[in-house]
C-alpha cells in the first residue's frame, strides 16, 4: 500500500495560503471587537493610564483579580492589534502600556471612543445583521433593524429608555470626536457666523463643543421634541423641538452632521429645501459634516465609508453613505447652485452648500 503523500509543488504555500487566510480574517472580523469591549469592561486603559510606569503582567492581573494566562492571552492578541503596547522593564521583564489607540478606549479621554464601542458590540445593534440577506434578497418586507427589533430604529430606541442612554451616549461620542476634527481641520467654515442651528442635534453634544470652541457663535439645537427634552443646558446653546420636514429655525448656517446618511435621495432633498429657506439666501450656507465615498486617494478612509454605507443599509434601510455624484444630485435637486468639499483627517468630510 502505499502511503506517500503528494503534493502539487507548482502550487507555491503563499498562492495556497494567502486567499484563505485574508478570507479567515474576514470571518472572524467580529473578533476584535469584542476582545476590546472585553478590556474596556475589565477597565484595563484606564488602569494602564492611571499606571506611571509600564505595568506587568502581575501587577495588572492582581489588580483585576483574574487569571495571568487567559489575561496575557487578551493582552497579546490587542498588542498585536497596536491597542496596547510592551516595553521593558528590567532585564527580561516587559511591562504593559499605553498606546495612541488605547488612549482613545479610556472613559473620561477627551476622546474617547468607548461609548461607540460598547454600542456596536451591544446585542442589539449586532441582531440585524443576522436578517441583511433576508431583506436583501426580498424575503421580508421590513429592514434588517425592524425585523430583529419590531419597529425601526428610532421607534426602538423611543419605546425602551433602558436603551436610550447607551444610544445617545455612542452618538454623542461620535459627534465630539467629529466636531473636534472639523474643528481642527477647517476652523474657517465656523468664521464670521453669528447663528448656527444643528438640525437633528440630539442632545447637542456637538453644538456644545462648536460654542465652546468658537463662542461668538449662538447655537440652536433642533430635534424631535422627546430628544431636545433631555438635552443639558448650556451657555449659547438654545434647544428647540420641531421636525426638519416642516420647518428649520433660522439662522446664518444650517449644520447638518451624519443627518442625511440615514434619508432616502427624496426624504434627504425635503431636508435640505427646509434648511435652504432657513438661511439668508446671499450669505447664508449649510455644512453637512458626513462621508464623501470615492476618495481612492485615501484607501483607509474609503474602506471606514464603505463599511458605514453596510451600517446605514442594515439599520436604517433608506440611508446609505454618498459619492460625489450622488451628494451633487441632492444639493441641486434641493435648489442650491454650489457646494465645496473640504476633507479632513478622519472619514468625514466638510461640504459647505450655498444657495
Amino acid at each position: 500500500m502505499n502511503s506517500e503523500i503528494k503534493i502539487d509543488k507548482n502550487i507555491s504555500k503563499g498562492e495556497e495560503l494567502a486567499p484563505h487566510e485574508e478570507m479567515l480574517g474576514i470571518i472572524l472580523g467580529f473578533i476584535p471587537l469584542a476582545v476590546v469591549k472585553c478590556a474596556i469592561d475589565l477597565g484595563i486603559p484606564d488602569i494602564l493610564d492611571n499606571h506611571e510606569s509600564p505595568m506587568t503582567l502581575d501587577d495588572l492581573a492582581s489588580q483585576l483579580k483574574c487569571p495571568k494566562s487567559s489575561l496575557y492571552r487578551i493582552m497579546r492578541f490587542l498588542i498585536r492589534y497596536n491597542v496596547f503596547q510592551e516595553k521593558p522593564i528590567i532585564s527580561e521583564t516587559v511591562g504593559y502600556t499605553q498606546s495612541p489607540l488605547s488612549r482613545l478606549l479610556t472613559r473620561s479621554g477627551k476622546h474617547s471612543v468607548t461609548d461607540i464601542a460598547l454600542l456596536q458590540s451591544s446585542p442589539v445593534m449586532m441582531a440585524p445583521w443576522n436578517t441583511l440577506s433576508a431583506w436583501i434578497s426580498g424575503k421580508g418586507d421590513s429592514s434588517p433593524f425592524e425585523a430583529a427589533h419590531g419597529t425601526d430604529v428610532w421607534g426602538f430606541f423611543a419605546a425602551n429608555p433602558s436603551h436610550i442612554k447607551p444610544f445617545n451616549d455612542g452618538m454623542a461620542c461620535d459627534a465630539r470626536a467629529a466636531v473636534t476634527a472639523v474643528i481642527e481641520g477647517c476652523p474657517e467654515v465656523f468664521s464670521g457666523l453669528r447663528t448656527l442651528v444643528d438640525v437633528g442635534g440630539a442632545d447637542g453634544a456637538a453644538l456644545r463643543s462648536i460654542v465652546e470652541a468658537c463662542p461668538w457663535i449662538n447655537g440652536i439645537n433642533f430635534d424631535l421634541p422627546h430628544v431636545v427634552s433631555e438635552a443639558q443646558e448650556s451657555v449659547g446653546v438654545q434647544h428647540v423641538g420641531g421636525n426638519m420636514f416642516d420647518y428649520v429655525p433660522k439662522a446664518d448656517a444650517v449644520y447638518l452632521m451624519k443627518v442625511l446618511h440615514d434619508w432616502a435621495d427624496d426624504e434627504c432633498i425635503a431636508i435640505l429645501r427646509r434648511c435652504r429657506e432657513a438661511i439668508p439666501q446671499d450669505t447664508g450656507k449649510v455644512i453637512v459634516v458626513d462621508a464623501v465615498l470615492g476618495r481612492e486617494e485615501d484607501h483607509k478612509i474609503n474602506k471606514v465609508g464603505l463599511m458605514l454605507d453596510m451600517a446605514m443599509m442594515t439599520y436604517t434601510s433608506k440611508g446609505k453613505e454618498r459619492t460625489y455624484e450622488e451628494w451633487a444630485y441632492v444639493f441641486y435637486e434641493a435648489g442650491f447652485t454650489r457646494f465645496t468639499i473640504k476633507h479632513i483627517q478622519i472619514y468625514h468630510s466638510v461640504i459647505e452648500v450655498y444657495p
